[in-house]
């Protein structure tokens, strides 16, 4: 008879290849493929007068799998559960062991923080039940969201417009973007002034710019430029000497490892990666990566977490590799703690990587370009948050006349501690100016200049993704795991676009959370939303039961419900066309945002007497270098973005590049950067100029010919980068017409509809 084997489930191949190889041939891993159970589809699947009952149903897209799940645990020992180690993960463990119907004396739970051999290996040997705890708080969470998405989004079909949804933390999302809109469109721009004196002292080390800071007494901010002119007249009329000079050491400490919030806000910040796909590379990084010379890898640990905490073993590590590779000056005399927030569930470790010795650098030929990057932000970050604080010597020097006090400050770096791995966000500017060393107190300045300009303060800005993200957090409105998720359910419901990177509410978006707001405040209060998350909490550890909770909540939103449906009874709400600043090519309306199957275009409003419609395309800054027409970023038929001149026909000058809006400083035209994510230096395309940069020079990736004797193609040929590069030709200035025969129009009764030019954007620079 055959030796029985042990069965391994996770949820992906990736993770189950790395797994595979860190346990013997006793066992079998094998992947389901992320949920093989869940709420049916066509109805509520929840019976709310039974204990709000699910009725959970086998995923029909999965059955294959499921039949090849219950073969491999016929012929197996033991079961060993091991997906994700979250409510979702521990979720779908219980759910296979119902679905399998797996006995307890078979069923195991692991869960590994990273996937590394030691980790997995001492997993396996320390098994544990599943935590029903954590169940029970998944499963509320999937209740109440289903119960508010079922019963509401009918409501809006009937009200609004069919295919419309809403959800107990999408609709908070959407109402902060449409908030942040009406702060925007309600604010009122104050007047200020800065007003800057350029001074020079008798020991001649040059100028210096010392900016007004108020009078001896305090601080004053100028908001009048008759109260400059009084500042510039006393000023002029007196002499400037140095009122006081400090010298300090300031010490600023490492930022912490990141969290799931954190890592999603910094790869949008530095590396431009949208949540979504910020949360898929860390994903791919944890599961396991094929690393030359050691095989599949888990690189980091897990990803979803709201925890600051490192265990021992990778504080050690840290500490080992910053002395090994710094010097022990970079190591702090203690080794640095982090707190985590009071809300935090704490499951987890900090998002770090599985082995610290593992340098970006040592691995980069095994990753994907975005691989490498997320992976060297995520490994910089830990070392940097173990290192010692870096110190800068700051001088700041005032500078008095007429009883008006002048500042000017000079900052440099002593030693780089912690920014010698990372620099994140919050780093000061080090501003050098040498012209303050040396100057004591009393010592007589004059003044060579001074320089007013009149400002206005600026509404709050737009959210972007990451800015969302992080409202969210500090609201306690979602968790984790449902951030990237949220943001990509309002887009895709077009209650929300980008324009740029920031987010803007739609015509829709904000009928939708005006109806929200007026007939379900509580669904879409803040507060309210934050309450339900530490219910959810409560159930987690026990402290309060699932059906209780739903209890509690449906009652109320029952009541709700029943008002509003009769309040609005018979009632239809328009949502207003979102006018655009493109009139018409046909009969000169102001055009109108529409939306159909391929996302949103414009349209004439003067339906069905003009049928003219256009695609939305985006203004870039800069000039055409050939024509000096403006330059509108465009899309291909396979979905790559390229710029072209707004005179097609007559100019036809395109290119892959980006325009910016940084003008050559010798011929003034528009300078230009290599597409893609990340910081990319401008360069100047006129040859005529002496700053010009020849292609060889711009960092193009290298290209072979293609066999089909057609354009260079690059020898990357995964992803948009590389269909980009292949594109990239020797003037990008002509764009031929095909010679390939277009295929025959299909016949149609419908109306004709004309199609020309298209609508303009700005972007931002």
């Amino acid at each position: 008879m055959a030796k029985e084997m042990n069965l391994v489930i996770v949820e992906s191949p990736a993770k189950a290849k790395t797994i595979g190889k860190y346990l013997g041939p006793d066992f079998k891993v094998t992947a389901s493929m992320g949920h093989l159970r869940d709420l049916p589809k066509s109805k509520l699947g929840v019976d709310i007068d039974d204990g709000f009952r699910p009725d959970y149903q086998p995923v029909k897209a999965r059955e294959s799998t499921i039949k090849e799940l219950r073969s491999a645990v016929k012929n197996s020992a033991k079961i060993y559960l091991a997906t994700d180690p979250d409510r979702e993960g521990e979720a779908i463990s219980w759910h296979l062991k119902e679905l399998l119907k797996l006995s307890d004396d078979r069923a195991f739970r692991v869960t590994f923080n990273e996937i590394t051999k030691n980790v997995v290996k001492a997993s396996i040997e320390n098994p544990r039940p599943i935590d029903m705890g954590l169940v029970d708080a998944q499963q509320a969470r999937r209740i109440l969201d289903r119960i508010v998405g079922y019963k509401l989004s009918p409501l809006l079909w009937k009200k609004i417009r069919r295919g419309l949804s809403a959800g107990r933390v999408q609709s908070v999302a959407s109402r902060m973007v449409v908030d942040r809109e009406n702060d925007i469109r309600a604010f009122v721009p104050e007047e200020y002034w800065l007003l800057n004196a350029i001074l020079s002292s008798d020991k001649g080390k040059g100028t210096f710019n010392a900016a007004y800071h108020g009078t001896v007494a305090k601080k004053t901010e100028l908001n009048s430029e008759e109260a400059v002119e009084a500042v510039i007249s006393a000023v002029t009329s007196d002499s400037f000497r140095v009122h006081s000079v400090k010298r300090a050491d300031k010490k600023r400490s490492a930022s912490p490892p990141f969290i799931t919030s954190t890592l999603q806000q910094e790869a949008s910040r530095k590396l431009g990666m949208t949540p979504r796909q910020t949360m898929m590379i860390a994903q791919q990084l944890y599961e396991g990566i094929d690393i030359k010379g050691s095989g599949t890898v888990g690189l980091i640990t897990y990803m979803r977490t709201d925890s600051l905490r490192i265990s021992d073993d990778a504080a050690r590590d840290a500490k080992k590799y910053i002395t090994d590779n710094f010097g022990k000056d970079y190591y702090p005399e203690s080794p640095n703690r982090y707190k985590s927030k009071g809300s935090a569930q704490d499951a987890h470790e900090a998002i770090r990587p599985s082995d610290v010795s593992m340098s970006p650098d040592s691995i980069s030929g095994s990753l994907k370009k975005d691989q490498l990057r997320l992976y060297r932000l995520i490994w910089s970050r830990f070392l940097a948050s173990q290192m010692a604080p870096a110190i800068f010597d700051s001088l700041t020097v005032d500078v008095v006349s007429a009883g008006h006090v002048f500042r000017a400050n000079h900052t440099v770096i002593s030693f780089p501690g912690h920014t010698a791995a990372y620099e994140s966000h919050s780093e000061e500017k080090v501003e050098k100016v040498s012209a303050l060393l040396g100057l004591a107190e009393s010592d007589p300045l004059s003044l060579e200049e001074i320089t007013k300009e009149q400002k206005f303060t600026q509404p709050p800005a737009r959210y972007t993704e990451a800015t969302l993200i992080r409202a969210m957090e500090e609201s306690g409105v979602g968790r984790p795991s449902t951030y990237a998720p949220t943001i990509s359910t309002i887009l895709d419901r077009e209650y929300v676009v980008k324009e740029g990177k920031n987010l803007r509410p739609t015509s829709l978006g904000e009928v939708v959370v005006g109806l929200m707001k007026e007939r379900f405040s509580d669904i879409v209060d803040l507060k309210f939303t934050a309450r339900m998350e530490e219910q959810l909490d409560n159930v987690e550890t026990g402290k309060d039961n699932w059906q209780n909770l739903l209890g509690s909540f449906y009652g109320g939103f029952s009541d709700t419900l029943e008002r509003a449906e009769k309040a609005l009874e018979g009632e239809r709400i328009k949502v207003p066309d979102e006018v655009s600043e493109e009139a018409c090519d046909l009969c000169g309306k102001m055009m109108v945002f529409k939306s159909g199957r391929f996302g949103r275009f414009l349209a004439c409003p003067g339906y069905p007497d003009c049928t003219f419609t256009k695609p939305i395309v985006v203004e870039m800054p800069g000039k055409c270098p050939k024509c000096g027409s403006r330059i509108l970023k465009r899309t291909s038929k396979k979905g790559y973005a390229y710029y072209a001149c707004e005179a097609s026909k007559e100019c036809g000058y395109m290119t892959w590049d980006v325009p910016t809006a940084d003008n050559c400083p010798e011929c003034g035209q528009t300078m230009f950067k290599l597409s893609g994510r990340g910081a990319k230096k401008p360069f100047c395309i006129n040859e005529k100029c002496k700053n010009f940069t020849p292609e060889d020079a711009r960092g193009y990736r290298r290209k072979k010919q293609d066999t089909d004797g057609g354009e260079a193609v690059s020898d990357d040929s995964k992803g948009a980068e590389s269909t980009k590069a292949a594109a990239k030709t020797t003037t990008r200035a002509t764009v031929k017409k095909s010679t390939a025969k277009k295929p025959a129009a299909k016949k149609t009764t419908a109306k004709k509809t004309t199609t020309k030019k298209t609508t303009v954007k700005k972007a931002k620079a």
